[in-house]
C-alpha cells in the first residue's frame, strides 16, 4: 500500500521498528519485510522536509452506521463494508470512533473492511453505568458476533488498546494481529506497572487533555491539528475518568502467553508510555515488533499518522487469514 502525501514518508524524523531483544539489524541482512523497508526509508530520509509539516485528514470512506445491542446496551459503529479482512479500530479514552479521521480511509483503500465503534458512556452509545458497567472486551466480542466477524485485526490507542489486549486474551482464535499503541496492555504488576507509576507526577491527572496527550512537538507545530484534535475529545462524551473494568488482570508472565502477532508502537515524547515502557512490553512477548514515533507523544495515530498507517498496513499485511 503507498499512501501519497505532498511530503515524504517521515521526512525529517527518525523511527526506530525493530523486533524485541534486538538492538539493530546487521549490514548484511536483506531487507526481508515491509517494516524493514520502511525503516530503511526513514534512515535515508530528507531532513531538509518538517516531519510535521501539517497534513490534512483525508475524505472520509462511504461507511453504513448503526447501533448495536450488545450485553444490554448499545454501541454506536460505523463500516466500511466490503470483502476485505476486518480491521476493527479501538479509541482512546481521549476520543470515540470519530477519532479514526486519519486511517479510516487509508486503510479502506488498502482493501480492509473497516470498523470503528464507541464504547460506552462514549459519542453515539449508550451511557456508562457505573453500577453495572459491563466490560469493554465483551461489548467488542457482541459487536463482532452483530456484524458477523469470524476473524479481525485489533487496533488499539491509549485505553483502546488495554480493551484489544484484554480481547487478545479472551478470545485469541478470533484474532488475526493485535497493534496496540501507546498503552501498556493493562499490566498491573512487575517491572511495567512499576515504571509507569514512577513517571506519574502528583497531580498528573489534573493536567489538561490536549497537554497529556499531544505531545509538545505537534503542539508547538501544528496549531490547527491540535485545535481539531480537542474539538474531537471534546464531542468524545466522556465525562469523568471511571473506565469499563477489563476480564482479565493482565500480568507481565500472561504476555509472554499471548498467541497473536503483535504490534508496540509508542510516541518518543509520550508521558504516559514512553519507548522504555514499551520496550519492557515488546520484550515480554514472543515476536513482538515495535514502532517509535519520534515526535510523537501519546496520540501517533493524530500526531504521525503517515508513520502510524504504514507501520500498521505493513504488519497486518503479514498476518492475514490463511497465513
Amino acid at each position: 500500500m503507498h499512501v501519497t502525501s505532498r511530503r515524504r514518508l517521515l521526512a525529517g524524523g527518525t523511527a526506530l521498528t525493530l523486533a524485541a531483544g534486538s538492538s539493530r539489524r546487521p549490514a548484511a541482512e536483506p531487507l526481508d519485510n515491509p517494516l524493514e523497508r520502511l525503516f530503511e526509508q526513514i534512515l535515508s530520509r530528507d531532513t531538509s522536509i518538517d516531519p510535521l509539516a501539517p497534513v490534512a485528514v483525508p475524505a472520509p470512506a462511504a461507511v453504513t452506521e448503526g447501533v448495536a445491542e450488545v450485553a444490554g446496551t448499545t454501541l454506536w459503529y460505523w463500516d466500511t463494508g466490503g470483502v476485505g479482512e476486518p480491521v476493527v479500530l479501538l479509541h482512546p479514552a481521549s476520543g470515540s470512533a470519530l477519532s479514526w479521521g486519519y486511517q479510516q480511509p487509508v486503510f479502506a483503500a488498502a482493501g480492509y473492511r473497516v470498523i470503528g465503534f464507541s464504547r460506552r458512556g462514549y459519542y453515539g452509545s449508550s451511557p456508562l453505568d457505573h453500577d453495572r458497567p459491563g466490560i469493554a472486551s465483551e461489548d467488542l466480542h457482541g459487536l463482532a458476533d452483530v456484524l458477523n466477524l469470524e476473524t479481525f485485526h485489533l487496533v488499539g490507542s491509549a485505553q483502546g488498546g488495554s480493551v484489544a489486549a484484554d480481547y487478545a486474551f479472551s478470545h485469541t482464535e478470533r484474532c488475526l494481529s493485535l497493534t496496540v499503541s501507546s498503552n501498556q496492555f493493562g499490566v498491573v504488576d512487575g517491572d511495567i506497572a512499576a515504571a509507569a507509576s514512577r513517571i506519574r507526577l502528583p497531580g498528573f491527572d489534573d493536567i489538561p487533555v490536549e497537554f497529556r496527550e499531544v505531545g509538545p512537538s505537534y503542539r508547538a507545530r501544528n496549531p490547527d491539528g491540535w485545535q481539531q484534535w480537542i474539538e474531537l475529545e471534546r464531542r468524545s462524551g466522556l465525562t469523568d475518568s471511571f473506565r469499563q473494568p477489563l476480564k482479565n488482570r493482565i500480568t507481565e508472565a500472561m504476555l509472554e502467553t499471548l498467541k497473536v502477532p503483535v504490534l508496540v508502537i509508542c510516541g518518543a515524547a509520550d508521558l504516559l508510555t514512553p519507548p522504555a515502557i514499551a520496550r519492557l512490553i515488546a520484550a515480554r512477548i514472543p515476536g513482538a515488533e515495535l514502532v517509535v514515533a519520534p515526535e510523537a507523544g501519546h496520540s501517533v495515530y493524530w500526531e504521525e499518522p503517515e508513520l502510524f498507517n504504514h507501520a500498521v498496513l505493513a504488519f497486518i499485511g503479514r498476518h492475514h487469514a490463511g497465513r
